[in-house]
């Protein structure tokens, strides 16, 4: 069990892929936690495991002091907090609002300083692990905002995540996340090209998998998502349409800095072609699609060597 803080009862928004298996483990690690979201079936389940429902995100701030929300993109987020019975209508003062979509930093920093106006602390807690970080409880999460917000907020985020780590000032948690991002994005481009090369030249693919994953070159990505590329499944753990927003983040940062971004603009144009054949929504390893279209060749299992 979790040492428990006087902020035990959670308002949670979100209920997606990654969000209601990470309100789930708060639920488990003993928090009292009130959710909101747009469709009632997730809703509905997380009742079912013991969380209370709100009505809107007004009526759900006014009932706790930490609010966790993890929403597709920004204007989902600033939809929750300012729209009609947004939470800046109901929030506490003194509260905590932890935001662990991934945005952009500058976003971040804009909503932070908008409910300050309100007496509000905020929180930026990107995650990474995927749906199976999240069910496991052992997602990445990098913070950023106030020190004594985050050692206020560690018990709950212990709860969801493994390695945990505040990294910096508001904004930093975005920043770092979009690090994260353009690394997955860079070894999952690399994986894919070296299955198209390994299946086309008749080498058992499973065999190479088994070879390089135990070397230099082994990577989560390598480990979890190749395996499915080879069994030709494409069910999101991290949607495409996700992961190209955070590129498109990444980029958008990387040119405020006048930072070169070869590697990562190139996989975000691979993407769109993955957009083309309607798989935004499927998993992140789609991206092999791409290639195979490249190359007009598909990988698959062989049963033997060459």
């Amino acid at each position: 069990m979790f040492n428990i803080n006087i902020m035990n009862k959670i308002g949670f928004i979100g209920l997606g892929l990654m969000g209601k298996p990470m309100a789930i483990n708060l639920i488990k690690a003993g928090y009292s936690v009130i959710v909101y979201n747009r469709s009632k079936p997730a809703i509905d389940e997380l009742i079912s495991v013991g969380a209370s429902s709100a009505k809107s995100p007004k009526d759900l701030a006014q009932q706790v002091n930490v609010i966790i929300s993890i929403l597709p993109d920004a204007p989902d987020t600033k939809k929750v907090l300012f729209g009609k019975s947004g939470v800046i209508e109901g929030i506490n003062p003194n509260s905590i609002f932890v935001d662990m979509s991934t945005i952009s930093p500058m976003q971040t920093k804009l909503i932070g300083n908008k409910l300050l106006e309100k007496h509000v602390s905020m929180l930026d807690a990107p995650v990474s692990g995927g749906d199976i970080g999240a069910k496991a409880g052992t997602l990445a999460i990098m913070v950023g905002g106030k020190k004594e917000d985050f050692k206020k907020c560690l018990p709950i985020f212990s709860a969801m995540g493994k390695t945990i780590i505040h990294v910096g000032n508001s904004g930093s948690g975005q920043l770092t996340k979009l690090c994260n991002q353009v690394v997955i994005a860079g070894t999952l481009s690399g994986i894919c090209e070296a299955l198209v090369l390994g299946s086309k030249s008749g080498v058992n693919i499973e065999k190479i998998l088994d070879a390089i994953n135990s070397g230099a070159a082994s990577s989560w990505q390598l480990s979890n998502l190749a395996p499915k590329i080879i069994d030709r499944d494409f069910e999101p753990g991290f949607k495409v349409s996700h992961l190209m927003k955070d590129l498109k983040y990444a980029l958008e940062t990387g040119e405020e800095l006048n930072i070169a971004m070869p590697t990562t603009s190139l996989v975000n144009q691979l993407y769109n072609s993955v957009l083309a054949e309607k798989m935004g929504e499927k998993g992140i390893q789609s991206l092999i699609v791409s290639l195979e279209k490249l190359s007009k060749f598909t990988v698959k299992k062989q049963l033997s060597f060459k």
